[in-house]
């Protein structure tokens, strides 16, 4: 049965956000040569990072066969008729058990609402998911089961290493309803063509 993170994991993550960090914000795209499989062409959206590590969201990997109606009523939460049918994703392999709602920045929760930057926030409380249930809450928004995480001087390692391209977020990329095509997006947001790449990883 799928839980909320808690306050103080959103607090924690609150805490560690530095501000001023180059990733904070930004999506992470694996190259093409990924080694960990349950990363191989994904696109994450980063939440938090500092010294003490990082935390992101995968945006396009849906889950199947979840509805978000299914996991409402798990949590015996009531749905209306006005209720938002969000596609539920695999937000990474950490806590999968738990959900996060990545969102627009026109919606906070008074105790779990994480201001990523000044477009997008992402809470985990289940006020949240009854504004959702009733058709109200964010204007756009997403679901996740679960989070990609990384410990202390992880994530800079992968990168200088080529495992990641980091670039900024377009709302299509986050909300948009083609997960197949969110890798070969974003990418060229950079100006790089996947199929390239694609072949430039494989002489490697």
């Amino acid at each position: 049965m799928m839980a909320l993170a808690s306050q103080g994991m959103v607090s924690h993550l609150m805490a560690m956000t530095r501000p001023d960090s180059s990733l904070v914000g930004k999506l992470l795209i694996a190259m093409p040569d990924m080694s960990d499989p349950r990363f191989a062409k994904t696109v994450v959206y980063m939440c938090a990072h500092s010294e003490e590590g990082g935390m992101g969201l995968i945006v396009n990997k849906p889950e199947k066969g979840i509805r978000f109606s299914k996991l409402l009523a798990q949590m015996e939460i009531p749905v209306s008729s006005n209720a938002r049918d969000l596609r539920v994703h695999y937000g990474g392999p950490v806590d999968y058990q738990r959900g996060f709602v990545l969102h627009s920045s026109d919606y906070a929760s008074d105790t779990g609402t994480l201001d990523v930057d000044d477009n997008y926030r992402m809470t985990a409380t289940l006020e949240v998911l009854e504004d959702l249930a009733k058709g109200e809450g964010p204007d756009v928004a997403m679901m996740a089961l679960g989070y990609a995480g990384w410990g202390p001087g992880q994530l800079e390692y992968e990168i200088r290493q080529n495992g990641w391209l980091t670039c900024a977020p377009t709302d299509e990329i986050l909300f948009g309803a083609d997960n197949a095509g969110k890798w070969a997006a974003a990418l060229k947001l950079l100006g790089v063509d996947p199929l390239l790449l694609s072949a430039t990883a494989g002489r490697a």
